[in-house]
């Protein structure tokens, strides 16, 4: 065999060997997140089977509580009217006229196994989250690590928040909405379990999750995909979706309602820009030191 045969066959070698210790870092890593989801779900199924015995208090109590004519939103509402009558009387909600069937057989029991799941996902949300920045933080740098130390309070803060958000603003709001809302007087309104389990459900998760937009930006203005000027030149564009949502979810045209539920929206997407200009302006100050230095 020929010299340069034999330097072809040991680079191909070695080749393959990078390529095989590369394969095996990377499923090394999977199996890593693995035990890291595993020990998350552990949690999940902990406050799952505790729901349980709380079941008649998840259900009766908060899953049904927007429907309730004498939930804290609504009588908050009405106390604003009878403070400010100028809103309009509609302000005050005191009837919910919706009639809630179950047309499964074992719809009552999916049910109750559905709000205890939801329950444990929502609780173990820090848990979760804790997990994964177990997971990420040996490949982040000393500097990096001290940056983010708050990471988990303030993503399990900001979820929190939309959840009591979403389930106490936008949830009845948009309850109230859709149970008076009809085509035609002749349609009556009947809802089953399932669909207002489902509404309830993805209004208060989707405000948790909507509530996450700063530790998002606060991601990607890292990785360099967001900068500030870009969310500032979209501004008018997200004020316009803001402002749809908030009418969307509103009972009233009344402005005074609408702002109610778009101001956190705003100061949520003004918050991110602060924190991505942040971010912006403490990489060119260490760009400008290792431009100074060398």
């Amino acid at each position: 065999m020929s010299d340069t045969k034999k330097r072809d066959l040991i680079g191909a070698i070695k080749e393959k060997g990078k390529t095989l210790e590369a394969e095996m870092s990377f499923f090394d890593h999977i199996d890593v997140l693995r035990k890291h989801l595993l020990r998350a779900l552990a949690v999940v199924l902990v406050f799952t089977a505790g729901a349980f015995y709380f079941t008649d208090f998840i259900f009766n109590t908060i899953i049904m509580g927007p429907k309730n004519p004498s939930f804290w939103t609504y009588r908050m509402m009405c106390k604003l009217y009878e403070r400010f009558p100028s809103i309009g009387e509609e302000f005050c909600i005191k009837t919910i006229d919706a009639k809630i069937i179950n047309t499964e057989m074992s719809g009552q029991f999916t049910l109750q196994l559905n709000s205890c799941v939801m329950a444990g996902i929502i609780l173990g949300i820090p848990y979760l989250l804790f997990e994964l920045w177990l997971f990420i933080k040996p490949a982040l740098h000393e500097n990096e690590r001290k940056s983010a130390s708050g990471f988990v309070a303030f993503a399990s803060i900001l979820f929190f928040t939309g959840i009591l958000f979403g389930y106490y603003i936008i949830c009845p709001l948009s309850v109230n909405f859709l149970v008076n809302f009809t085509v035609s007087p002749e349609i009556q309104n009947t809802f089953t379990i399932d669909s207002y389990l489902s509404s309830i459900m993805t209004l208060t998760l989707g405000s948790g999750i909507i509530f996450q937009l700063p530790v998002i930006i606060y991601i990607l203005s890292k990785l360099g995909i967001m900068t500030p000027a870009f969310m500032r030149s979209s501004r008018r564009y997200s004020a316009v979706i803001i402002l749809i949502v908030a009418a969307v979810v509103t009972p009233t045209a009344d402005p005074f309602t609408m702002l109610i539920v778009a101001l956190p929206l705003f100061l949520l997407y003004e918050g991110s820009i602060y924190i991505s200009a942040n971010i912006e302006r403490k990489r060119k100050k260490e760009l400008y030191g290792v431009t100074k230095v060398n």
